[in-house]
């Protein structure tokens, strides 16, 4: 077992989970494409290559206790499909980095940096409302599309 897996069989353990094939690999699949931010459908399509007779009810249900569980992310970038990410253990405040999604290629890039923190403790004082989460999705054109922009404007 890589170095990985077993971080994941401890992460299980330590939420109460019994440590599956079907939880690990989808957790492997999220974690060896981390830039992708992948639908389910496209989580079985992975899966599925390893365990070919793994069923998309068995996924899609194991992706939800796993997002139940704050082992994943799920996200909407606005593009219609609910996306997943594999969750920082290291975000356990429950807020997450922020995307940055380029009009032109529709390239997915996260932000790590949560500017939103002194935000957020001026909304406590100010108002009494305490903030659980965020998300925060930045629109514009990724490096190489705006060079490509810029460059058709010469």
């Amino acid at each position: 077992m890589n170095d990985r897996m077993e971080q994941f069989t401890l992460l299980l353990k330590a939420r109460g989970l019994k440590t599956t094939k079907q939880r690990l690999i989808i957790l492997e699949a999220l974690a060896g494409r981390p830039q992708e931010h992948l639908t389910a459908e496209e989580i079985y399509d992975i899966v599925k290559e390893e365990w070919p007779n793994i069923g998309l009810a068995t996924v899609y249900r194991n992706i939800q206790l796993l997002s139940d569980m704050h082992l994943i992310d799920k996200l909407n970038l606005g593009d219609g499909y609910v996306r997943y990410e594999i969750a920082d253990p290291r975000e356990e405040s429950g807020h997450h980095h922020h995307h940055m999604i380029c009009l032109s290629c529709g390239k997915v890039l996260a932000f790590g940096e949560d500017l939103l923190d002194g935000l957020e403790e001026k909304i406590r004082k100010t108002t009494g409302f305490v903030v659980s989460d965020h998300e925060l999705k930045f629109y514009g054109y990724c490096r190489e599309c705006e060079q490509k922009r810029t460059e058709n404007n010469s």
